[in-house]
């Protein structure tokens, strides 16, 4: 998630400062990826280092020092605007992380992991499917939200489905710590080297 855009996107509304930015933020993703505001002053810090934003005047009685777009903000947003998000700059997915390390370590219930996340999931996508349903229709925003955590939902079951079938083929000797790199040993305990697939 880039925080980064998403300040300066709020920030074409006009200039706002911290508290401010992160309210406006959280109001319109519903809640969903809450911020805190030190986290929001961070990036406002980043940003007017790097140009992209500037002190809209002085502080005002308590303090608070609102911000504006430069031009160079308003060229960066309506960049970000125009490109696709890069999977490649998305956090590391952590459940295929546990999943690749537990069917390559012993003695981990794999099957286990994959019902309980299973289970978590479904949960998950029920509360989400009640909350969709309860949407009155006038908040477009919130409910674009939900619909994209209703479908990740789902997506993660289906995948989950398709681990199990995987696991129930693959014979316990056949999980291997690598494919392609080697495993550190106490003899071996440079960095694993050439990778490949």
């Amino acid at each position: 998630m880039s925080i980064k855009h998403s300040l300066l996107a709020l920030l074409q509304g006009g200039p706002m400062y911290g508290a401010q930015l992160r309210q406006e933020f959280e109001q319109r993703t519903g809640g969903t990826w809450p911020l805190n505001v030190g986290q929001v002053y961070t990036t406002l810090g980043r940003l007017e280092r790097d140009g992209l934003v500037e002190s809209a005047g002085a502080a005002d009685e308590e303090g608070r020092i609102a911000y504006r777009l430069t031009d160079a903000g308003r060229s960066e947003v309506q960049q970000w605007w125009t490109v696709p998000v890069a999977r490649e700059q998305t956090p590391r997915n952590e459940l295929a992380i546990k999943l690749a390390l537990a069917v390559t370590l012993p003695g981990v219930d794999v099957q286990r992991i994959v019902q309980t996340q299973r289970t978590a999931t479904m949960t998950h996508l029920r509360d989400l499917t009640r909350l969709k349903r309860g949407a009155d229709g006038d908040d477009l925003a919130w409910e674009l939200v939900l619909e994209s955590l209703i479908f990740a939902d789902e997506a993660e079951v289906r995948w989950l489905d398709h681990v199990e079938a995987r696991i129930a083929r693959v014979t316990p000797t056949r999980a291997k710590a690598s494919r392609t790199a080697r495993v550190a040993t106490p003899g071996n305990a440079g960095p694993r080297e050439e990778v490949s697939r």
